[in-house]
């Protein structure tokens, strides 16, 4: 039986958009899908033939107004989430009931191809066999299936930027908080040898090997695990037995600050650590952070409020 789960939406001010986005991520938000008002408007014009008008007081409310969405399970600790999620926003939102296979689905439409870099061209494995692929580039493709990552928001491409510009061939990576694996396998399709995902989301696991797959990743060059390197002392001493030649963390300011620590752990001497997921308010914060736990930091990425930061051990 489908599991099911709800879509909350929030109605928002364009010039309002950037400030709800950065504080849902900064609550713990894994994934928001935006529907802009151009949108709502095309939507009109492409189904007119199924009405004689629209209503003028619709339009009105529309004016100017663009919509978040995202997904909590439609039960006791999906709505807790919900509760995180949204302390500190002052918006009304509404939910819808999902099935399962709809909350999958429903992000398809938002999910389109898209060159990151120089080198990667991201494309939905939907669209494998009718996207155009630009000459001379890496073809990464991906399903987010149940978990997020798929390339498109600003700190996931900051974060596949550094994986371009610090991947060589033979590396190990290790990726903390993997998702989808987007991260993670696009280090190995640019040749990085064998790569390690953690996610405390245990679907992160199968969604992660079969994007792997997609792209012709088998087991002997990666493996995906469900954990929390903050909680798990075992994980981490596992983790560190063979350390990164790149250790990897798209997630938010307040998850990088306390892993700081950790770091230094599992990554090489002369390794390279990139984060993101980082709101611009906080990139000093967390910078901080970096430097007291023993790593310099050597490059500031920086993209429609959002920043990575690269670093090395002292």
């Amino acid at each position: 039986m489908d599991s099911m789960w709800l879509e909350v939406i929030l109605n928002v001010k364009a010039e309002e958009m950037d400030a709800l986005c950065a504080t849902l991520i900064a609550n713990g938000v894994p994934g928001l899908a935006v529907e802009e008002e151009e949108e709502f408007r095309a939507f009109l014009e492409e189904n007119r033939q199924y009405w004689d008008y629209v209503d003028d007081e619709l339009m009105e409310q529309m004016k100017g107004v663009s919509r978040v969405k995202f997904y909590v399970t439609d039960d006791a600790d999906g709505k807790k989430q919900l509760a995180g999620y949204l302390q500190d926003v002052d918006l009304p939102y509404t939910t819808v009931p999902l099935r399962e296979y709809d909350w999958a689905h429903s992000w398809q439409k938002y999910y389109r191809p898209l060159a990151v870099g120089e080198k990667l061209y991201i494309v939905p494995e939907w669209e494998r066999d009718t996207a155009e692929i630009p000459a001379g580039v890496t073809r990464l493709l991906m399903n987010p299936g149940l978990t997020f990552g798929t390339g498109s928001h600003a700190s996931t491409q900051l974060c596949l930027e550094g994986v371009e510009a610090h991947t060589k061939p033979n590396d190990l990576v290790l990726d903390l908080g993997c998702g989808s694996g987007i991260l993670a396998i696009a280090a190995l399709c640019l040749g990085a040898r064998f790569a390690t995902g953690v996610d405390i989301d245990p679907k992160a696991v199968d969604v992660a090997y079969e994007n792997a797959a997609l792209n012709g990743i088998g087991k002997d060059r990666c493996r995906f695990l469900a954990g929390n390197v903050l909680a798990d002392q075992p994980l981490v001493n596992e983790l560190a037995q063979e350390k990164a030649d790149l250790v990897l963390a798209n997630i938010v300011a307040d998850v990088i600050i306390p892993l700081a620590p950790v770091v230094p752990r599992l990554l090489k001497e002369d390794g390279v650590f990139l984060c993101s997921g980082i709101i611009d308010t906080r990139g000093d914060e967390v910078a901080a952070a970096l430097e007291a736990a023993g790593l310099h930091v050597i490059r500031r990425r920086e993209k429609t409020g959002w920043i990575a930061l690269e670093a090395k051990q002292k």
